[in-house]
């Protein structure tokens, strides 16, 4: 019984031989579909990939967009925080510098917020409910003051950046866990389609593919910033620990020339 093939087979082989087509004639038409499906346009561009991947691939990509998104939010808000604590902390170290009493110190910096302008009050503080007394009590509890105040500080400055490190260590494998479930089901598609013809099966792994790379964008960025920023914070907090320095310096001149002068900080 001799078979004839539908106008849309001709259109796509114009020039078949009689002996190929009567080879084609024993072809099962189930494997003719699968490659009628192959010859099927397909947008393979990264937005296309997503439209087309798995809901729970589509859920890992849009998870690691997030992730990506909240990245580089941290970095440009730290970096403009760092920016402006480091300009406040030079300023206010020049006016340690100079040889000004604690009391002084403290008027010019009351009302701040700033790191070191904490560490000035504390210190003033200190010295009114010691009642001007200078010895070496005194000197440790300053000192224990101003430790209080550096933790306080660092624990301030470095946050956000335990999230950084977080998305930078996880990142690659929630994508490698979107590409292993996408691969998943391109094979079991391909058990369903009894076919290995490559232009069945690369849609869906380059499908899965996207999410490790997806995966990888938001994880190399993280790590970067994550490094770029504790070096950040390394010199803020460097900054303060000379503010406390100089401000012990300071408590031990006055203390040698006298206790009068530390008292006025309580004024």
């Amino acid at each position: 019984m001799q078979q004839v093939f539908p106008d849309r087979r001709v259109r796509l082989m114009p020039k078949v031989s009689p002996l190929l087509a009567s080879l084609l004639a024993l072809v099962p038409t189930a494997s003719l579909a699968a490659i009628d499906t192959a010859l099927l346009p397909r947008n393979l561009s990264p937005w296309g990939m997503f439209l087309n991947a798995d809901i729970v691939v589509k859920v890992v990509m849009v998870g690691l967009a997030f992730a990506s998104a909240v990245t580089w939010t941290i970095w440009l808000a730290k970096t403009v925080e760092l920016r402006l604590k480091t300009v406040i902390a030079r300023r206010r170290l020049g006016l340690l510098a100079r040889d000004a009493s604690l009391a002084d110190l403290e008027q010019e910096s009351r009302g701040g917020r700033d790191a070191v302008a904490q560490i000035i009050q504390s210190a003033a503080r200190e010295a009114s409910l010691s009642g001007g007394v200078v010895d070496d009590g005194f000197r440790e509890r300053v000192s224990l003051r101003l430790d209080r105040v550096e933790a306080a500080i660092a624990r301030q400055v470095a946050r956000g950046t335990g999230l950084l490190a977080t998305i930078g260590a996880t990142a690659p494998f929630v994508g490698l866990f979107g590409t292993v479930w996408g691969i998943m089901n391109s094979f079991i598609g391909i058990s369903e389609a009894h076919t290995t013809n490559l232009a069945v099966v690369a849609p869906g792994i380059a499908e899965a593919l996207l999410a490790t790379a997806l995966g990888l964008v938001a994880a190399i960025p993280a790590v970067v910033i994550y490094n770029h920023l504790t070096r950040a914070i390394g010199a803020y907090r460097a900054l303060i620990g000379d503010a406390s320095a100089m401000v012990l310096l300071l408590i031990s001149r006055q203390g040698d020339r006298g206790a009068l002068r530390i008292a006025r900080a309580a004024e």
